[in-house]
């Protein structure tokens, strides 16, 4: 079923803008054609919740021109903590709304012929890599409404590209601020990591002023070629009035790796996809996530792993707290495809609600058409114990401290073995401020 949707920009908008950034022609095409797909298709499915009528299309502007960071002196104080004021030598993207605001490259990068830039310049520069990758193999255009509308409205993002046999030892960081509430996000993050390379990939998303109904669109593609390895970790922490729709994919070859460290802590309505598709023989998908909802936002977060290789491993873990009267759902989903023999799938997925209106539920699913293989599912919801609240406060803790040391305790073994440090320590101080 299409949902009639009226768009406040037209194509010839979408041509022009390209036009006028300067896109060399086989991306003002692509924008163009996504964009007269727009209309026919259908949203996508976010398994029971209804989003016919959120307000993934609707908002005042598309572009802003936002002022940059000459120094990191500069930053909001809410992003100065998200960053390493004192390294002289660090990989680190700034993005102001749909402006790139500040870039600086570690000597690493630089001596190992590492691209790392945003998606503006990564298309001028570097084309025909772009264009070899771009929405072809992770994220396609016309798997739906949204996916479409992205491609034809892409206004932000990075491009990090690892040639083969480069390892690299020092994380790399993209943080996009939001300051205009007025402004559309359509943010695009290409991650290809070449044969035989490694990378670790840490990105911010953070709202420094309130949004009465504003719209964020998100696409990552990761593709992991033969025995590469990619971490990629996100904190995405958007405020209220924000409608995110985000997908994160990744698409992993022979022996490779893609691990995912995710704590989604938006406050507005959310549909999150995280799909790993484990196409060669002895590769491997990690997703480790964590949830806060609180107020009355809704969720939806589809966490899914594909087997199409020989003994490829895949791993789903995910810890939510629904708090006041906010209500999520939580799809896990293994799929292991025929011809993926001495496959493993693995997924556990747990719920804490901690009022009587807050609501939360988690699907896990085994799709299994293949003999000689393993998997396994664990996954339970439940309201927070009331003896336990009982026993924190008989020792004098007022309720209030009780329930925060009831959620970070149930959290704590998924934040314990997230792979990337820096992403541990964000999510703590956020999961910290959400449940004050």
């Amino acid at each position: 079923m299409t949902v009639e949707t009226k768009l406040p920009v037209d194509q010839d908008y979408v041509s022009s803008y390209s036009k006028q950034l300067g896109e060399p022609d086989w991306l003002t095409t692509l924008r163009t054609d996504a964009f007269g797909k727009v209309k026919d298709l259908s949203l996508p499915v976010a398994d029971k919740t209804k989003i016919t009528n959120w307000n993934f299309t609707q908002f005042q502007k598309h572009t802003v021109n936002s002022d940059t960071f000459s120094s990191l002196s500069e930053l909001p104080d809410e992003v100065k903590a998200l960053v390493d004021l004192e390294s002289k030598d660090q990989s680190l993207y700034i993005q102001r709304n749909n402006t790139p605001a500040f870039l600086s490259l570690s000597n690493e990068l630089k001596d190992n012929g590492v691209i790392f830039t945003d998606i503006f310049t990564a298309v001028k520069e570097h084309s025909e890599l772009v264009q070899k990758y771009f929405m072809t193999e992770g994220v396609k255009t016309d798997e739906h409404k949204l996916t479409a509308l992205h491609a034809a409205l892409m206004n932000g993002g990075v491009f990090l590209y690892i040639p083969k046999n480069v390892e690299l030892s020092q994380p790399i960081q993209a943080v996009y601020v939001h300051d205009n509430a007025e402004v559309a996000m359509f943010n695009h993050v290409l991650v290809v990591a070449e044969d035989n390379s490694s990378v670790t990939y840490v990105e911010n998303y953070i709202s420094t002023t309130d949004v009465e109904d504003g719209v964020y669109n998100i696409v990552t593609e990761v593709l992991a070629k033969d025995n590469a390895k990619v971490a990629y970790g996100a904190v995405d922490n958007l405020s209220s009035g924000i409608t995110t729709y985000v997908n994160r994919r990744g698409i992993a070859a022979r022996d490779a790796r893609i691990e995912w460290a995710l704590g989604l802590m938006n406050d507005g309505d959310t549909v999150s996809e995280n799909v790993t598709n484990l196409m060669g023989d002895g590769s491997y998908g990690d997703t480790k996530t964590v949830v806060v909802g609180r107020g009355k936002q809704k969720q939806n977060f589809t966490t899914k792993v594909v087997h199409y290789g020989k003994n490829s491993e895949g791993y789903i873990l995910k810890h939510g707290v629904m708090k006041d009267e906010s209500s999520s759902i939580f799809n896990g989903i293994g799929k292991i495809e025929h011809g993926a023999s001495k496959s493993n799938a693995e997924q556990e997925s747990r719920v804490l609600m901690l009022s009587e209106k807050a609501r939360g539920d988690a699907n896990p699913i085994l799709l299994i058409d293949e003999d000689d293989v393993t998997a396994g599912h664990a996954a339970s919801v439940g309201r927070v114990d009331p003896l336990q609240l009982y026993y924190l406060m008989s020792r004098g803790i007022p309720q209030h401290e009780a329930e925060r040391l009831v959620i970070h305790g149930f959290l704590a073994p998924v934040v314990k073995q997230l792979p990337i440090e820096g992403v541990k320590k964000q999510l703590v101080e956020v999961i910290e401020r959400k449940v004050n």
